[in-house]
């Protein structure tokens, strides 16, 4: 079933009488990434083929080319991975991503149906990769079927983003922890969970955000599990990546806003890939506000070389490093290192988690919560 619409540009509908009417149709799509999960799409989608438009975040259905044994999964908007099969159509989002340990790739200049992108991450961000990793195999190439309408005009993640907001708003005194790393798959999002989940037991409400980074939704629903009431990321800002962004500040300020909404005792944020690197992460701490609410700054190392430049850094910046985790403390020879010769706590989020919610129980100024251990609900009447 067909029916004719007139678009230009961007999609918004213009003067029908001065335009070449373009061609929709009805689809049904076998798998919708997680990239999209706030605009409620359907297995049944009406698209078109013709006047597409490469841009950042723009909803885009395609067909997997082949099929993947070593990343070649996709995170469904629900959060169930699924494996993509040959022949699937998809529905993704337009996107670049900048990742060290993964693809790096960018949204393609021009698109037309037919053209071959490539899947850059599990959540569905698909783009044009110039860059892989060996570990992973080249990327799986996808056709483009086409773009999703929707009143005139093509879907974007940003028509259904929260709202933004260009400062922090007045009387926000909610502490902000915030959580870096040297690199990806430094224990960022390993931190941040164990702190949702021992800053609750100890009963704080914690809220907690993904502020860099490419789009999926599995860190946030790890902070959920571990207690967090409310998650936000820069997808739920209209961003597929924040991957070649000048500064995610704005960003920022629109997800601490969201999350400080119901009040909760503490708001701790990841900072996705690391404080050197493609995505911005640096640009956070060059926000004189958001760097003024933030309470204690946590830096996830590989190594102590990392921990070493980490320091460095913000050394060079005038701004402080509170605890450093990750892999460079696995064990004493790290923690020595890190605690000796550069002056920071160490603390393992792996195998001390309950030490490192009391540091940051110190460092909040919550020291009644410091060594409060949760003894289950039957501790009051043992």
């Amino acid at each position: 079933m067909t029916e004719e619409h007139a678009i230009i540009g961007n999609g918004h509908a213009t003067d029908t009488a001065k335009l070449p009417k373009v061609r929709t149709m009805e689809i049904r799509v076998h798998k919708i990434a997680s990239v999209v999960h706030r605009l409620t799409l359907h297995k049944d989608e009406r698209i078109i083929t013709d006047n597409l438009e490469a841009k950042p975040g723009n909803v885009v259905v395609v067909r997997a080319l082949g099929e993947k044994t070593t990343y070649g999964e996709l995170e469904l908007e629900e959060g169930r991975m699924a494996k993509i099969f040959e022949g699937d159509i998809i529905i993704g989002a337009l996107g670049a991503r900048n990742a060290l340990k993964g693809y790096v790739g960018r949204v393609p200049d021009s698109i037309k149906s037919g053209d071959v992108l490539h899947m850059l991450n599990l959540g569905g961000v698909i783009g044009i990769c110039t860059s892989a990793n060996k570990d992973l195999g080249p990327p799986l190439k996808v056709e483009v079927v086409g773009m999703i309408m929707r009143k005139g005009r093509i879907l974007n993640l940003v028509d259904s983003s929260i709202p933004d907001h260009e400062r922090i708003e007045p009387g926000m005194n909610i502490p902000i922890v915030a959580v870096s790393g040297t690199c990806m798959n430094a224990g960022k999002t390993k931190a941040v969970a164990e702190l949702c989940q021992l800053l609750s037991q100890r009963g704080l409400r914690v809220n907690a955000g993904k502020l860099s980074g490419v789009a999926a939704r599995r860190d946030l629903f790890s902070f959920e599990d571990h207690g967090a009431r409310r998650t936000l990321s820069f997808v739920d800002t209209g961003l597929a990546s924040t991957a070649g962004l000048d500064t995610i500040a704005d960003i920022s300020k629109t997800i601490i806003n969201g999350l400080a909404e119901d009040k909760p005792d503490v708001i701790i944020l990841e900072l996705g890939d690391g404080i050197i690197g493609g995505y911005g992460v640096i640009t956070y701490f060059d926000d004189e506000d958001i760097y003024k609410h933030t309470k204690v700054h946590i830096c996830c190392a590989n190594d102590p070389v990392g921990a070493f430049g980490a320091k460095r850094i913000f050394d060079d910046r005038g701004q402080r490093i509170d605890i450093i985790s990750g892999p460079a403390t696995d064990n004493e020879v790290g923690r020595a290192y890190v605690e000796k010769m550069l002056g920071i706590t160490a603390v393992n989020a792996r195998t001390d988690p309950e030490v490192l919610a009391d540091e940051v129980c110190k460092r909040l100024g919550m020291h009644e919560l410091v060594g409060l251990r949760d003894e289950g609900p039957l501790a009051e009447q043992a």
